[in-house]
């Protein structure tokens, strides 16, 4: 029942957002057709992470609204895939999907190494380059600190490793996106 409220809820923004005047869509627009959240002024989606070690989503943008889970683990990496007020509905590495209260997200960007991967670690190398040493081999699914991109590769760090990864092995960065 929950979930096909909040599927209803959600088709009913989209639906509402489509439904906005030319003018309006446009004010939510920034340069090269990116959508700008209406409350933040940035981005939508992105990405960000959990500032808190307990962080309740619920299927709409209110304390009234149900809990659907609970994350328990700081610093998991987020997508924000919409804004209310001071509401974010973000969407997890496996799908999942609900808002939360936006104090409760960072800026701070973190990534997961390949959650869909099968293989049993995956390369970090001490410099940007499949020929480079490898410096540390990850499991699939370690949370790192992901310091910077160029679009191709990610230098991460985190407990006991810091190093270079492909920039596609990562959920938390998008392809092509560049940040330091």
């Amino acid at each position: 029942m929950v979930g096909t409220f909040f599927r209803l809820f959600c088709a009913s923004l989209a639906l509402f957002t489509l439904s906005l005047p030319a003018s309006a869509q446009a004010a939510l627009e920034g340069a090269a057709g990116v959508m700008i959240g209406p409350v933040s002024g940035l981005p939508v989606p992105r990405y960000v992470s959990l500032k808190a070690g307990k962080v309740y989503v619920r299927a709409g943008p209110t304390k009234d609204h149900p809990v659907l889970y609970i994350y328990r683990r700081a610093s998991e990496p987020v997508e924000v895939t919409a804004e209310y007020d001071n509401w974010r509905r973000i969407r997890d590495s496996e799908g999942s999907e609900g808002w939360v209260w936006h104090s409760l997200l960072s800026g701070r960007r973190t990534a997961l190494v390949a959650p869909w991967s099968k293989e049993s670690a995956l390369p970090i190398h001490v410099r940007a380059g499949a020929g480079e040493r490898m410096s540390a081999r990850l499991e699939p699914k370690v949370l790192v600190e992901v310091r910077k991109c160029d679009g191709n590769w990610c230098r991460v760090e985190g407990d006991g490793f810091d190093g270079f990864i492909e920039q596609e092995r990562l959920w938390g960065v998008y392809p092509g996106e560049r940040f330091e």
